[in-house]
């Protein structure tokens, strides 16, 4: 966090030292490791808060991009079948009711086997 080296700390202690007198250093001591502990719990929390509305966002949009995919894949078959259906009527029209329209229906069962 702080770049502080041996000197430094010593320092600060000292100056505390002076402030605080030395019944009340150990009462502070106390009291900020408690303080520390409390505001690294607070950041853990947070964090883990973070994390897991990150992971409900990203299932959110996995949900929708399969969703989606699906609805595309519907709509091209169904679009692809209504095409189908009706090449095979214009097919049957020109042939007229004859037997012909019997080898239509004999394509149309072969192309939904494929």
């Amino acid at each position: 966090m702080f770049d502080l080296g041996m000197q430094e700390l010593i320092l600060i202690f000292i100056v505390a030292l002076l402030i605080f007198g030395p019944k009340k250093l150990p009462e502070l001591g106390k009291t900020i490791g408690k303080g520390m502990r409390e505001l690294k719990a607070a950041l853990r929390g947070a964090q883990d808060s973070i994390t897991d509305s990150e992971t409900n966002i990203l299932e959110e949009i996995k949900d929708a991009e399969t969703s989606i995919k699906d609805s595309i894949t519907g709509e091209i078959s169904s679009n692809k079948k209504r095409k189908e259906e009706k090449e095979d009527r214009a097919e049957t029209q020109e042939h007229g009711n004859s037997g012909k329209a019997e080898e239509v229906n004999k394509k149309k069962v072969n192309n939904e086997k494929d």
